[in-house]
């Protein structure tokens, strides 16, 4: 049983809700002068009501012999006009005779008699699109444009001109014939002609009133003024005025004109048909009037809010102090409760308070932050005022429980959950720390923690921001092209081209390593004549691309080298991988464990000893190895 207000019509899978819109049905793929249809979220799918309410099986006059049923997800050719079908069908499995929804209506005929259109009778030419013929391409003598780089349909063609005219152009049922002239109160100067086929050449191709560019063959033209409308602006006009209290203190009335201007809703530039406020020089784009006042978007933590007031100073977050922007009043995202001026209680660790410790002058890798797993180095950090062997950095600690990211439109939540395992959708490294988690998008603390603008140091002349892309990108840290997956932070400065992904944008400024007594610093890459080697693979590296250095700068270690595969695993804890259970381990003794995948003995600062016994795994390379191999 449908709930109220919704249906699911026969040429649709999925629920639809009723909807009033003018434009070409994805049910009949023509536009029909109707505005009552349904429509589906899910699939931005819209259908025309007529389109709608067809029945499952039908009997048509253009196929007497057998009954034709209804067919959904399809693509193949009417049988009547030859377009192209892409979604339903009648069909006749018998015969393999197949008609689209509009034809099944509105069958063209086989011969037109129109003196208005030709004085001539024409002839509907029907050919398979796959046989060549030289109907294949032609000029609509109706509207200009060339027929036959893409299968549009059957022509009707006069035999004795030797013309040759699209469908569209010529035939129009009675029905939903539109009328050959209109006067409208947007232009009065002149009547709008109908006018069928692509727009003229001198014009810009959009509608006057909406912006939106004409594609329906079918819309109204005045020459005199180059003045277009859309088949929807005439049938479903915009209010000439508008009086709403939420958008502007006055009323506001439509300047239906091309006119650059910028919406002082927005900020954004527009170029024509502005509401319009002519005592104050308030000026707004059309689908701006229905923005909401409050918001919440991936990109800010906060909620943001609207203002008309272009340059507004004022409005700044309390929490971010970003502009125009609320704090979450009704849930409490704060991840931590302040007890004195040295002593919080985590979420994370209830039963116990946390003690701040400042950064100090040693760095122990035994001490690791519990939500990022990287080790407590000159850096301020909690830790367990009971010696639960609890420890937080400092930032990791104020990680609120609820975030939102610019990867992910949901809001995600910070979950702690001791041994479990996850791949970071952002970077692709293996953790077991803190997750920023929705559904099936994990992110670890360090990338969940990202915000815009971001500045890296590697870059410090311009923030970089997450710009969803199709394209390849190449990361100017580790030098290799990126995928849309993983994603990429770019510099939006013209001519920049600064690309970096999450995972060496991540990566630690400075870490501790066994090849060296003091810190080794991140280097983002220089040129350099003659060959470097790294002092722990014994390998050359590439000196453009980042690396980690000594305080004497007389090393460059790959920066994989110095971090591992395993680095965002917590020692001490068991992880299973390919059903099999790992001790996630310290690479700290002396000599350092003989890797059974590689056959090497085990570089990397963190490693995995399998179950109970003395075999040990360096990478995640080498655990595949010995996957395949057993």
């Amino acid at each position: 049983m449908e709930s109220e207000g919704v249906s699911r019509p026969l040429i649709h899978e999925h629920v639809m809700v009723p909807w009033n819109d003018l434009r070409k049905g994805d049910c009949c793929g023509r536009f029909q002068g109707i505005s009552d249809g349904y429509y589906c979220k899910t699939c931005d799918f819209f259908v025309h009501k007529n389109c709608g309410d067809s029945s499952e099986c039908i009997e048509h006059p253009s196929h007497p012999a057998h009954t034709l049923k209804l067919l959904l997800k399809v693509v193949r050719s009417c049988d009547l006009c030859g377009r192209n079908i892409k979604n339903v069908i009648y069909h006749c499995e018998i015969c393999d005779f197949d008609v689209d929804l509009y034809c099944a209506k509105y069958p063209p005929p086989e011969v037109l008699e129109i003196s208005e259109t030709h004085h001539h009778k024409l002839t509907l030419i029907k050919k398979s699109p796959n046989e060549s013929t030289e109907l294949d391409m032609f000029d609509c003598a109706k509207c200009g444009e060339v027929a036959g780089k893409v299968w549009c349909g059957f022509p009707y063609k006069c035999h004795e001109c030797d013309l040759s005219f699209h469908v569209d152009c010529v035939w129009n049922p009675p029905e939903v014939n539109p009328l050959s002239e209109v006067n409208h109160s947007y232009h009065t100067l002149h009547p709008l002609k109908l006018h069928i086929g692509q727009p003229p050449d001198y014009s810009d191709g959009k509608c006057r009133l909406c912006a939106r560019k004409i594609d329906d063959r079918i819309f109204y033209h005045c020459s005199a003024c180059n003045f277009s409308l859309d088949m929807r602006c005439v049938l479903n006009t915009p209010q000439q005025s508008v009086m709403d209290l939420k958008v502007h203190a006055h009323q506001l009335t439509l300047l239906p004109r091309l006119d650059s201007f910028t919406c002082n809703a927005c900020g954004l530039k527009g170029d024509r048909s502005p509401y319009v406020c002519f005592q104050c020089g308030f000026m707004i784009h059309q689908e701006c009037l229905s923005l909401p006042r409050v918001i919440n978007i991936n990109r800010h933590d906060h909620r943001v809010s609207r203002t008309s007031v272009l340059g507004a100073v004022n409005s700044v977050c309390g929490v971010c102090h970003h502009k125009n922007s609320k704090p979450e009043e009704t849930e409490d995202i704060e991840p931590y409760v302040v007890i004195d001026d040295n002593t919080i209680q985590h979420f994370s660790h209830k039963e116990h308070h946390l003690k701040f410790h400042v950064s100090g002058l040693l760095c122990e890798e035994s001490k690791r932050c519990s939500a990022c797993t990287q080790s407590i180095c000159f850096q301020s950090y909690y830790d367990c005022s009971n010696n639960c062997d609890i420890f937080l950095h400092q930032n990791c600690a104020k990680s609120p429980r609820k975030k939102w990211h610019v990867l992910h439109n949901d809001r995600l939540t910070l979950v702690t959950k001791e041994g479990h395992k996850f791949l970071c959708h952002a970077c692709h490294r293996l953790s077991n720390g803190f997750i920023y988690q929705c559904g099936n998008k994990n992110l670890d603390v360090l990338c969940g923690s990202f915000s815009e603008p971001f500045v890296h140091p590697s870059h410090p002349q311009h923030p970089l921001y997450y710009i969803p892309s199709e394209e390849p990108h190449k990361c100017h840290g580790c030098n290799s092209s990126k995928l849309p997956s993983p994603p990429v932070l770019t510099c939006i400065e013209s001519g920049c081209g600064y690309v970096l992904c999450f995972h060496c944008a991540t990566l630690p400024q400075k870490v501790k390593h066994r090849v060296d007594d003091y810190l080794l610093s991140l280097c983002y890459g220089e040129e350099a004549i003659g060959k470097y080697w790294c002092d722990i693979c014994e390998k050359e590296t590439d000196p453009k691309t980042w690396f980690y250095t000594s305080i004497d700068d007389r090393a460059s270690l790959h920066t994989k080298c110095v971090m591992g595969d395993l680095s965002g695993l917590m020692p001490g804890s068991t992880v299973k991988f390919f059903s099999k259970s790992y001790k996630v381990l310290l690479n700290d003794s002396i000599y350092r464990p003989f890797c059974i995948g590689c056959k090497l003995h085990c570089i990397f600062p963190i490693i995995w000893k399998i179950g109970t016994s003395d075999e040990y795994i360096c990478s995640l390379d080498c655990a595949r190895i010995i996957f395949m191999n057993r």
